[in-house]
């Protein structure tokens, strides 16, 4: 036998406990996935990035918010995390999902629904019509961000491309990129234009049907074959682990999973690679604790509210109209915010 395939033969076994044992070692396929995937940033093509600009007859320096070195492929291609452009529903009696559910709650106009996590950990951006309105749900499962905005008669797809570890957004009509935590166009020809934001809340299906037993529920019929009972990404949900790199996280005091809510307002101007505007965080776990907290945000006073009835954060104006806010991880705040 040739020497060459006697040591293939030899080295074969030997790399397969290896990677059987690195498996092991990191709690599993799905953690081991995640421990490796900021090698995928090593792909990013900055040069291409600023083709795909000037293939649009854009100015690079003029069509961009953020540095676009920041800007790193995430894995999956454009598209390869697909959205859901066609949604189904089903009824509290006929869900496949549990009470304990984790869904992202909206109501437009009087008609009510639930996104269960379980869909959107998979596709992350749901292409939907409620009350009357063009409207997209976006959630991020690295930051637990929730962003629900008017689509117009456009449609938004996931880009595969990731800013300081968060979910890219862009629009089909125009190919415009979208920093989801931001809700705010950060490469194209929409640079610097705000999504408008439609209130949203993070809560079990449980608690949602107790408020809205009319509620319709996104259904596993997605028209995709996945795992809608399998959360795909280990541990990462509870432990400190942050994949991609992101900035500011000596600003950080708590567990960088903790769970806060914030709300943003951007003001005109345009200051490269960071928020302009005004924003603030609400700590859960604090915010339970003394129920309300009333600031001053914007020169006005607003009040935030912990739901005991959903069991979540609900920031309003003093006369009771809510607020658009995001919940997300902790770490998420200071390297969007600060």
């Amino acid at each position: 036998m040739n020497r060459a395939i006697k040591l293939s033969l030899g080295i074969l076994p030997l790399l397969g406990l290896l990677i059987i044992t690195s498996v092991l070692d990191a709690g599993g396929w799905d953690n081991f996935k995640l421990r490796y995937f900021h090698l995928t940033s090593y792909l990013h093509n900055q040069e291409q990035e600023l083709e795909d600009i000037r293939a649009q007859n854009l100015n690079p320096s003029e069509s961009s918010r953020i540095d676009l070195t920041e800007i790193l492929n995430g894995g999956p291609p454009k598209d390869g995390i697909p959205s859901v452009d066609h949604p189904q529903f089903d009824t509290a009696q006929t869900t496949p999902f549990n009470r304990q559910e984790t869904v992202i709650g909206v109501i437009v106009n009087g008609e009510a629904k639930a996104y269960p996590f379980g869909i959107m950990n998979w596709h992350e951006i749901v292409n939907d019509t409620l009350g009357g309105k063009n409207l997209t749900v976006s959630y991020c499962p690295l930051c637990d961000t929730i962003v629900v905005f008017e689509r117009n008669n456009s449609s938004f797809g996931v880009s595969g491309k990731l800013y300081q570890s968060c979910l890219v957004m862009y629009d089909r009509a125009d190919e415009t990129l979208y920093s989801q935590p931001w809700a705010l166009g950060i490469v194209g020809k929409a640079v610097n234009q705000n999504l408008v934001r439609i209130p949203a809340v993070k809560t079990t299906l449980g608690k949602w049907l107790e408020q809205y037993p009319n509620s319709q529920i996104l259904a596993t019929d997605t028209g995709y074959s996945r795992n809608y009972q399998r959360y795909p990404y280990g541990s990462y949900y509870t432990d400190r682990q942050i994949i991609f790199p992101v900035r500011n996280q000596q600003n950080l005091k708590a567990h960088p999973k903790a769970i806060i809510s914030y709300i943003w307002e951007s003001d005109n101007q345009t200051p490269q690679n960071e928020f302009s505007g005004f924003s603030y965080q609400f700590d859960h776990q604090k915010l339970q604790a003394t129920q309300q907290q009333v600031l001053e945000f914007n020169g006005r006073q607003i009040k935030a509210n912990w739901d005991n009835k959903l069991e979540t954060v609900i920031v309003q104006e003093m006369d009771g109209t809510i607020i658009s806010s995001s919940t997300a991880f902790a770490f998420v705040y200071p390297a969007y915010f600060d």
